[in-house]
């Protein structure tokens, strides 16, 4: 019988990708989508392309029975769904608690009871808050900075303890700035790469907060999806860094965005955000140790295969 995957998220970004790969590898899929950011056609090629092996249950993780319901008979969950956005989590911090904490503590549960072999949850390089200490290595003290980075630590936390007390695999994978098709550039709080692809292609100049001099560690949403797929491998466990290992100022993201679309754009300057992380770059060595783990799209190549 082909074991059952879940993916909660499943039909957003990142989680959209992680199907297409596990029905790829012949497993069966279930997602658990509520279909608030995440949207039915991201899984429109995978429904034609593998039909009965991908089933979608619109529900809530907030909503212990749908948990259960989509948990039943699964061998491995990839828990995705979340609310992401740090301003958002600033303006409503009991949705994000209700959202990333409650709802994981649910999967978690849900996934005991029904006998789930392993958890894979996505975190988030926020819980690093604004320490200067680069790179960021998992051995460094988190430091959240907002609801968003502080329920995501303790999504982390409970992990370890269902593992340590229950008895349920798990890892927690710290994602950096994740990038690639399917990210939507439309949403009040979306992410920098989709926000200047669309403005540039717009011919429109693309608008950097501050001096562009701060650092990010941009990663393919191909890599990340492989990390995904390496951490329900082997007894790894805990937490995991998730990026490039390599970082670029947003000024460098534009020239490398003008090569990509063939423009001469200069950036329009903004002023700089309160309490915007300055540096950020991930150390991999962890995950490249236990997991097998190897960054292999550049950032020049993820752009062309965005914008391609």
């Amino acid at each position: 019988m082909t074991m059952i995957d879940v993916v909660t998220g499943g039909a957003g970004f990142i989680g959209s990708h992680l199907v297409d790969a596990l029905l790829a590898q012949g497993r069966r899929v279930r997602v658990l989508d509520n279909l608030s950011t995440g949207r039915e056609e991201n899984l429109a090629d995978a429904r034609r392309s593998w039909g009965e092996r991908l089933e979608l249950n619109v529900g809530d993780v907030r909503d212990s029975a749908a948990v259960k319901e989509t948990l039943a008979d699964a061998e491995r969950v990839f828990h995705l769904a979340a609310l992401v956005s740090v301003q958002q989590s600033v303006e409503h911090p009991r949705f994000c608690h209700e959202v990333n904490v409650t709802g994981t503590l649910n999967v978690l549960e849900e996934a005991c009871r029904a006998g789930v072999r392993r958890v894979v949850l996505a975190s988030t390089c926020a819980v690093y808050g604004d320490d200067p200490e680069l790179p960021k290595g998992e051995q460094m003290p988190p430091q959240p900075q907002s609801p968003y980075a502080a329920s995501k630590w303790m999504d982390e936390i409970y992990a370890g303890l269902y593992r340590r007390l229950y008895g349920l695999e798990t890892a927690a994978l710290r994602f950096f700035n994740v990038y690639g098709p399917r990210q939507d550039p439309a949403s009040e709080y979306a992410a920098v790469i989709p926000k200047f692809v669309s403005r540039m292609l717009e011919g429109r100049r693309p608008v950097v907060f501050g001096d562009g001099e701060q650092t990010r560690d941009f990663v393919y949403v191909g890599d990340v999806v492989a990390a995904c797929l390496r951490a329900t491998e082997g007894a790894a466990s805990g937490v995991y860094n998730v990026g490039s290992g390599r970082r670029y100022s947003l000024l460098e993201l534009v020239e490398v965005l003008n090569r990509v679309l063939g423009t001469r754009l200069e950036p329009e300057h903004a002023p700089a955000r309160v309490g915007e992380v300055r540096h950020s770059v991930a150390s991999v060595e962890r995950a490249r140790r236990d997991l097998g783990f190897e960054p292999r799209v550049t950032l020049e190549e993820g752009l062309r295969r965005m914008v391609g």
